[in-house]
């Protein structure tokens, strides 16, 4: 039988994307295996209604996946290709690439102008993948880890502010939260303003980080900034380390260069480690306006993965 690609069936399929995703990303760096019921999950988020899940097929056995997605609250016409992967008996075999064309083809039928995907600098392939079929690199991101086993003294944290823990359940620390990401984000590559049942989903029901706990900082009486904190239970007994992550941490632009982003990753780290955590991990934009991985490094985390971001025009595809 040759190669089909059809359309993921939402109600049926989630048992068999989940098992090709994990025979496709087994081995990925922070890849964790994922069950049909952290599918289920996803596709609750409020932003899933703009996925388009494609599934490989080869003599009738699922092969490889992609996802092409349209957020219809971006302004810009962009889409995204994300989830594009091929297990490893499989590959070489131009299957990633119908799965791309496929992705790109649905972009354009859906009026986006541009596609946007990503791959793992240093891993093979990769670059030379998306470059093959056209696309041009335009935006690299780190991965970075720090050791919990020792703190940081005097990385120029503000003493002045005032730290409290989110409120689960309150719609008035929910919204602030959402308040304060839309605000400090609002320069930030690829983001657009976030709805609270977005910041709900995740806060409350993201099926990766089931452990969190979020922090709001407050200068002079006023909230400033916010960081939150999430531990992936599985994925550290998959690989058997102690990991947690600093998610999502945000300043106000006006009051940023005032120790108030020190003192909220002094301050994640410290209660990652008093849950048992060894080691830290964030992510990073490398051309982040508020140069925020020079801070992260003056705290000592150390990037130790680069990925990129390609970017393509589809409008003549």
């Amino acid at each position: 039988m040759p190669l089909r690609i059809r359309e993921f069936v939402q109600g049926r399929d989630e048992a068999v994307l989940a098992d090709v995703m994990n025979r496709s990303f087994k081995g990925f760096e922070e890849f964790r295996s994922v069950t049909s019921e952290d599918i289920v999950m996803n596709e609750k988020a409020p932003n899933f209604v703009g996925s388009k899940i494609f599934i490989a097929e080869l003599d009738g056995e699922p092969v490889g996946m992609i996802r092409a997605h349209v957020d219809k609250m971006r302004t810009e016409k962009k889409g995204l290709i994300r989830m594009l992967g091929v297990a490893p008996e499989f590959r070489r075999r131009g299957i990633g690439t119908a799965l791309a064309k496929k992705g790109i083809e649905n972009l354009k039928e859906r009026g986006m102008e541009t596609g946007e995907g990503e791959a793992t600098l240093g891993q093979p392939g990769g670059v030379e993948f998306w470059e093959h079929l056209g696309f041009r690199r335009v935006r690299v991101f780190s991965l970075m880890k720090r050791s919990l086993k020792k703190t940081t003294s005097r990385v120029g944290e503000n003493r002045d502010v005032r730290l409290r823990t989110l409120v689960k359940g309150s719609l008035e620390d929910l919204k602030l939260v959402n308040f304060l990401e839309n605000e400090a984000f609002s320069e930030h590559y690829n983001f657009r303003p976030h709805g609270v049942d977005e910041t709900r989903y995740f806060l409350e029901q993201d099926p990766t980080f089931r452990d969190q706990e979020w922090l709001i900082a407050y200068l002079e009486g006023s909230p400033v900034g916010y960081v939150g904190l999430g531990i992936d239970a599985r994925s550290n007994l998959e690989k058997n380390v102690k990991a947690g992550w600093i998610m999502d941490i945000g300043v106000l632009k006006t009051h940023r260069r005032k120790g108030i982003g020190a003192r909220l990753l002094s301050e994640g780290m410290r209660r990652l480690k008093t849950k048992g955590m060894t080691e830290a991990l964030l992510g990073v934009d490398d051309q982040n306006v508020t140069k925020a991985m020079k801070l992260y490094e003056k705290l000592g985390f150390v990037a130790t993965r680069k990925d990129a971001a390609y970017q393509k025009s589809v409008t003549g595809v």
